[in-house]
């Protein structure tokens, strides 16, 4: 009998099947120093220990999207490992900070069938919860990803979860402390705060930034991302390794500090679709779009809701006439963050 793991293919997923994922990880400095020489981070709340004790928290935190590349990561042999593509989020909310010397772990829960009329594959939704070394809660999301059928056989009656648009303003966690009425914008890196965003407004980043087939190969290792796509070439009819989708929302992000210097921390993930194939020697660009904007009850803090749109062509450029995303376009990410009011 065969001891290696084939990864589940969608017959193996039914509704209310809960998956328990393995490897634990410990997180210490060093992922946090492996995650700024990948992407351009600079936000001051995830740099630095001594902003972030002069904000209220005890240190500075985990950045979010490592957080989640962590807890994502460990589903992939579970969930995505024989994915055709991960095709979009919804309902994300972090829950609390990771800091230096956490454990994480992942479960998952399957929450949607639904096998494609080509009968070759199907879609799975799972909702994901990620825990550290106390069992509690740290982030959770839902995610859903095209898998390929073992073989052409019936499948079960569909299952499609209903999901939330965008999650509440009034759902949103904040780190218990986070106090931004002492906030040092001159050290943060730009003057605008919560009050100078107006909805509707688009912002250029202006960056960019080639991808290199090295780094995109350093991140799916480091968070021990093991979907086929990623790293084998011989998976694709074009021979070529398809960026993780992961890697496109952290350098979008990282990006995205010419202009958001001060949306600290994500909270929120209200949906998100990785709208075409990234591959190395593009050269990604990102802009933002101010979508809403809440009152927050911590001192000094207020929630702006963001579209960040990685893509190879102009900023506020994101559909065509026909409604589908224009070929350039590569992520469309929907996200609430809390920034100075």
């Amino acid at each position: 009998m065969t001891k290696t793991n084939p990864g589940r293919f969608f017959e193996d997923y039914a509704v209310g099947q809960t998956i328990r994922h393995a490897v634990p990880r410990t997180i210490s400095g060093g992922e946090r120093a492996l995650y700024h020489a990948l992407y351009p981070a600079r936000h001051a709340l995830h740099s630095s220990d001594a902003f972030a004790q002069a904000c209220g928290l005890a240190a500075a935190p985990m950045d979010d999207l490592l957080a989640f590349h962590v807890v994502f990561g460990k589903t992939v042999p579970d969930v995505s490992l024989n994915a055709v593509a991960n095709l979009g989020y919804a309902e994300g909310r972090w829950l609390a900070p990771v800091w230096a010397g956490d454990t994480l772990t992942s479960e998952s829960e399957v929450i949607g069938i639904k096998e494609n009329s080509n009968g070759k594959s199907g879609v799975v939704w799972v909702r994901t919860t990620g825990r550290n070394q106390q069992g509690e809660a740290v982030l959770s999301y839902v995610r859903w990803v095209m898998v390929r059928k073992r073989d052409s056989g019936p499948a079960p009656e569909a299952v499609i979860p209903e999901l939330a648009g965008s999650v509440a303003a009034g759902d949103l966690v904040v780190p218990e402390g986070l106090d931004f009425t002492g906030y040092d914008f001159e050290l943060a890196g730009e003057p605008h705060r919560w009050g100078d965003y107006a909805v509707g407004e688009v912002i250029d980043h202006v960056d960019g930034v080639t991808i290199e087939e090295a780094e995109h190969m350093l991140a799916t290792r480091l968070w021990q991302n093991t979907a086929k796509v990623h790293f084998d070439a011989t998976n694709r009819e074009d021979g070529k390794r398809l960026i993780y989708g992961g890697h496109v929302i952290s350098m979008a992000r990282a990006l995205s500090f010419n202009g958001l210097a001060n949306a600290q921390m994500i909270v929120g993930l209200n949906g998100g679709a990785h709208a075409n194939p990234c591959f190395a020697g593009d050269t990604i660009r990102a802009w933002s779009e101010v979508l809403d904007k809440a009152e927050i009850a911590a001192p000094g803090v207020g929630a702006i809701r963001l579209r960040l749109v990685a893509t190879k062509g102009e900023a506020g450029k994101l559909r065509g006439d026909d409604g589908k995303y224009l070929p350039e376009v590569l992520l469309d990410l929907d996200y609430w963050a809390l920034m100075p009011q």
